[in-house]
């Protein structure tokens, strides 16, 4: 899935700095760079765009104003130098709000969070089955962004604000900063079920169960009392 983006800020350096942002995120294409919202209202008219990043302080029509003008299908990410406007941005249904200088790393997972939310918006136009999700989710290992596929997982494992996500095609895990609900609220819930605080398990890979855990070859998952009863609900169902 690609994401058309375009950079609204009267900060020529800003600007630049986003946009090399974007070259380095591979679901990103940039579609227009404009040191006004007047132009910019123009041009995303012309060559519209799925994700706005937009300065809040602008002159003659600031960001806020902007982002009500702007298509109903597009989306604001907001970037400004002043909290305050914080608020007053999520009131608009913006996705994400940055706070300059900003860092590769906080644009990153706006970027993360704008995928996700465009994943999720598509899912009811999917034909055939009601229940086929996302195939894919990208997250964050060692500086770089990763895609993995669904269908490669086995399971994941929480260790306090990192997961590890094993998957069929590599012996390691890959490593990734985020907890275990921020992942969780990633993966279709038809697909992926929480065993235990630390573990999530892809239900098709389920292969041997033993005394209350369950066996991937010499991997042994518990499962939580608390999760007991979902999991027992969900081996009765098949």
């Amino acid at each position: 899935m690609i994401i058309k983006c375009a950079i609204v800020d009267d900060e020529p350096l800003a600007v630049e700095l986003l946009a090399s942002y974007v070259q380095k995120i591979p679901f990103l294409e940039l579609c227009g760079k404009y040191s006004n919202a007047t132009d910019a209202l123009h041009g995303i008219v012309e060559n519209p765009v799925d994700l706005l990043f937009l300065d809040i302080q602008m002159p003659e029509l600031d960001g806020l104003e902007f982002s009500r003008m702007v298509p109903e299908n597009t989306r604001v990410v907001f970037t400004t130098a002043f909290n305050q406007y914080a608020v007053d941005g999520f009131r608009v249904n913006a996705l994400d709000y940055l706070l300059k200088p900003i860092s590769y790393g906080d644009f990153l997972e706006a970027c993360n969070k704008a995928m996700q939310w465009f994943q999720l918006v598509q899912q009811p136009e999917t034909p055939a089955s009601g229940n086929e999700e996302i195939k894919s989710i990208f997250v964050k290992s060692e500086y770089k962004l990763l895609q993995i596929n669904l269908d490669d997982i086995r399971y994941i494992e929480g260790l306090k604000d990192y997961v590890k996500i094993y998957t069929e095609q590599s012996p390691h895990p890959i490593l990734s900063l985020m907890n275990m609900k921020a992942i969780e609220q990633m993966l279709p819930a038809s697909r992926f079920i929480r065993v235990h605080r630390s573990f999530i398990v892809q239900k098709s890979k389920i292969r041997e169960i033993e005394r209350n855990r369950i066996v991937f070859g010499d991997v042994y998952i518990p499962i939580g009392d608390s999760y007991k009863q979902a999991f027992q609900d969900f081996i009765s169902a098949k």
